[in-house]
C-alpha cells in the first residue's frame, strides 16, 4: 500500500518544528546534592556554606580516596525514594551502571586554599564551575571528540561524601551519565563510545512539553502533546555522513506515517483519530557527536499553531482519548485511500 498522507505529514512537521525546540538542561551537575547523603557520592546541598580560607595550608592532603576507580571505569549505586544513595561501587562498563569516569582529579593539588583541610565541600554552583574548568576538556578527549552536548549523556563531577571530605579526601571524578527528568542518573549499559547518544523515547511513551519547551515523559492519562510510535536509527540509511534535513524528512515522512498506521491499527484508524505523524531530525553537530536515532510520534496540530493537548492513548480509539478536552472530531465518510501496483 502506498502511504496516502505522507505529503501532509511532511507539511505538518515543517510547520511545527520551529515551535517545538527543546531546552536540554538535565543533570549537568549537582545531581545528588539534594539527597544530602553520606554514601560515597557528593552529599552537600546548594545551601552549603562558602569555603573557608586557610593561608597556612596548601599542601596535598594524605587521605584514603573514597574510590580507587580510574579513567575508563564505571560506577553505580542505588537510590531510594527519598533520594538517598547507597551501595556505591565500581562495576564493569559492559553491564548496568550510572556513571563512566573520564578523568580523575585531586583538588588538593591545586595551589589554592580553596580546597584546604578546613574547606567546605563545594556547593552546586561551584561544582558547575569545576565541571567546566576541569571536566569538559578531558571528557571530550576521552571520547575523541565524539560527544553530542544535546544528546542523552551529560558531563558531571562526583565528589566524596561529606564524611570523606572532612577526613581529607579531595578526589573529584569527572564522567558521563544519562539522567531522568529530575536530573537523577539512570542506568545505562555499555561504554558510551559504543552507544547512540540520541535522546529518544520508547514507543507508547507520552511526552509533555512544559513552559520552557523541555520534553518530559508522562503517564498517557496526563496532558501531553506527543505519543511515541517508533524509534528510527538513521545511520544504516545514511552511512556516508550527515544527511540533510531534507533527506531525513524525505525518508521519515513515509516511515513515520506507516508507523502511525501500524501503531493505531491501520490507515482508517489514523484518519479517524485526526492525528498526524511527526518526527525529529538530527543536525550536523549532533550527528558528528554520535546521535543517529529519532522518534516518530503522533500529534494534533492546532489551527493557531503549535500542538494540541492530548489525554489518554490514541491506541484506545476515538473513545479512548481527547484533544483539547474533546473527543476527536467526526470525520466524513470517504473511499479507501489505497493504491495498488
Amino acid at each position: 500500500m502506498k502511504i496516502a498522507n505522507a505529503r501532509s505529514a511532511t507539511a505538518v512537521r515543517a510547520g511545527l518544528v520551529a515551535a517545538m525546540a527543546t531546552v536540554v538542561a538535565l543533570g549537568a551537575h549537582g545531581y545528588v546534592s539534594a539527597a544530602n547523603q553520606d554514601n560515597g557520592v557528593d552529599g552537600q546541598s546548594a545551601e552549603q556554606s562558602d569555603s573557608s580560607e586557610d593561608d597556612a595550608q596548601s599542601s596535598t592532603l594524605q587521605a584514603t580516596p573514597f574510590t580507587t576507580a580510574d579513567v575508563g571505569d564505571c560506577l553505580t549505586w542505588n537510590t531510594d525514594e527519598a533520594g538517598v544513595v547507597s551501595d556505591f561501587e565500581q562495576v564493569p562498563c559492559s553491564g548496568e551502571h550510572r556513571f563512566e569516569i573520564s578523568a580523575r582529579e585531586d583538588l588538593a593539588a591545586y595551589p589554592s586554599s580553596e580546597f584546604g583541610p578546613d574547606a567546605s565541600v563545594p556547593d552546586v554552583t561551584r561544582q558547575a564551575q569545576l565541571r567546566e574548568e576541569l571536566c569538559a576538556a578531558p571528557t571530550l578527549r576521552y571520547l575523541d571528540g565524539r560527544f553530542d552536548p544535546v544528546g542523552r549523556f551529560s558531563i558531571a563531577p562526583i565528589l566524596p561524601s561529606a564524611e570523606a571530605w572532612t577526613n581529607g579526601d579531595r578526589t573529584m571524578l569527572c564522567g558521563l551519565q544519562s539522567t531522568d527528568a529530575d536530573g537523577i542518573p539512570i542506568p545505562t549499559i555499555g561504554p558510551i563510545s559504543t552507544q547512540d547518544q540520541a535522546r529518544v523515547n520508547q514507543p507508547e511513551a507520552c511526552v509533555a512539553v512544559d513552559s520552557s519547551r523541555a520534553w518530559n515523559v508522562v503517564d498517557c492519562t496526563e496532558p501531553h502533546q506527543m505519543e511515541t510510535t517508533l524509534i528510527v536509527d538513521l545511520l544504516p540509511i545514511f552511512p556516508e555522513g550527515t544527511p540533510t534535513i531534507e533527506d531525513q524528512d524525505g525518508h521519515l515522512a513515509e516511515v513515520c506515517t506507516q508507523a502511525a498506521q501500524d501503531y493505531l491499527g491501520g490507515e482508517e484508524e489514523l484518519y479517524q483519530s485526526t492525528l498526524q505523524a511527526y518526527w525529529g531530525t538530527i543536525d550536523q553537530s549532533s550527528w558528528i557527536g554520535g546521535s543517529h536515532s529519532v522518534n516518530c510520534s503522533l500529534v494534533h496540530a492546532n489551527e493557531e499553531g503549535g500542538f494540541s493537548t492530548l489525554e489518554g492513548t490514541a491506541r484506545d480509539g476515538r473513545d479512548g482519548f481527547t484533544i483539547n478536552g474533546q473527543p476527536p472530531a467526526e470525520q466524513p465518510t470517504r473511499d479507501p485511500l489505497v493504491e495498488t501496483g
